[in-house]
């Protein structure tokens, strides 16, 4: 930074500047965790000398706080990607439940964003398409931060609600599905071929606020790549020309992520497999009647307080999925999936 020509380049030096930010954050957290574990010692200490149980309330407070931390920034540890630390492009889309369904999407919608506002993210939507009724039935939004997609990834899947419906006049509980897509906002220029002849471009009216010019002129894109059936959307952008670069930009992302897919799963010897929005698919479920309780189904995590997931504590989720990644994935580990 003490380097003459250390400014000449803003787009660098800003990047440089986010990395020391990073490093030194890490290191102050490092050094909060060993005050930490230093007075939970000395605690203890105290506790068996003077026999004193009135400390155990305390003692325990402080070592909840201490493993929070320290889970913390183990998981951060385990953000080794090749794009874990860019930007992250959520999308969700409402399956089978009908009306139930586009307000669970809303909800993840909602529980989502709280989680940003926590970690200090900001959230762009791209896209939206609300429901006929009530809820959203798709919405395509950017989360910006560091290491956003690392811990996003772990979202990625079909996500399953078991209630008792507001919308159902017999009170009976009800199931319903939301697809999670993410991926990473990759800036640089991918070197993707894309043949025009594969893509069908469609325009249309953007929907939701934004005012007349948004509401008045086909701005919005849709960018369908007829090989493999992707499909991207944006309208946030105030131009059609932005939006189609943006779009262009998030298929270019996808399709070299499916490449990369298709390549570990070909060196595995696997294949991958679509799966639909619905039964026997989902990576978690969220149950809030008879019992409640939300699950994880392929790391085993799960909580009871639902409510506190619904509000965006999803940091127990994320950790065990990293965790679950750097033991390469076992199966079974989640237990059988609750029917």
């Amino acid at each position: 930074m003490e380097a003459a020509d250390f400014w000449n380049d803003p787009e660098v030096s800003q990047k440089k500047m986010k990395e020391l930010k990073s490093m030194k954050d890490d290191v102050a957290t490092y050094a909060s965790l060993t005050t930490q574990f230093e007075d939970i010692e000395t605690l203890i200490e105290m506790g068996y000398e003077e026999n004193d149980a009135t400390l155990i309330p305390e003692i325990e407070e402080m070592l909840t706080e201490f493993t929070t931390t320290y889970d913390a920034i183990r998981a951060k540890t385990l953000l080794s990607g090749e794009y874990d630390g860019d930007n992250a492009i959520v999308s969700l889309h409402a399956g089978a439940g009908g009306t139930e369904s586009c307000d669970w999407a809303a909800m993840l919608y909602r529980m989502y964003t709280r989680w940003a506002d926590d970690k200090g993210y900001s959230v762009e939507v791209l896209d939206s398409l609300d429901g006929e009724e009530a809820g959203i039935k798709s919405v395509t939004f950017q989360v910006n931060g560091e290491n956003a997609y690392g811990y996003l990834k772990s979202e990625k899947g079909v996500h399953r609600l078991v209630r008792i419906s507001p919308f159902n006049a017999a009170g009976k509980r009800q199931t319903s599905f939301v697809s999670c897509d993410v991926m990473p906002d990759i800036e640089e220029d991918l070197d993707v071929e894309i043949n025009d002849d594969d893509l069908r471009i469609d325009t249309y009216r953007s929907s939701g606020a934004g005012g007349q010019h948004i509401n008045k002129t086909s701005s919005a894109i849709r960018i369908t790549h007829l090989p493999t059936g992707i499909v991207v959307q944006c309208q946030n952008e105030r131009s059609q020309f932005q939006n189609k670069d943006k779009a262009m930009q998030m298929l270019k992302a996808k399709l070299y992520l499916l490449k990369q897919q298709e390549n570990a799963e070909k060196a595995a010897g696997i294949r991958g497999e679509v799966t639909e929005i619905g039964w026997g698919n989902q990576i978690r479920s969220y149950v809030m009647q008879p019992y409640t309780m939300v699950k994880d189904h392929r790391t085993g995590v799960e909580t009871g307080n639902v409510d506190s997931v619904l509000d965006g504590k999803l940091d127990i989720f994320m950790n065990g999925y990293l965790k679950w990644l750097s033991l390469g994935c076992p199966k079974g580990l989640g237990g059988d999936d609750e029917q």
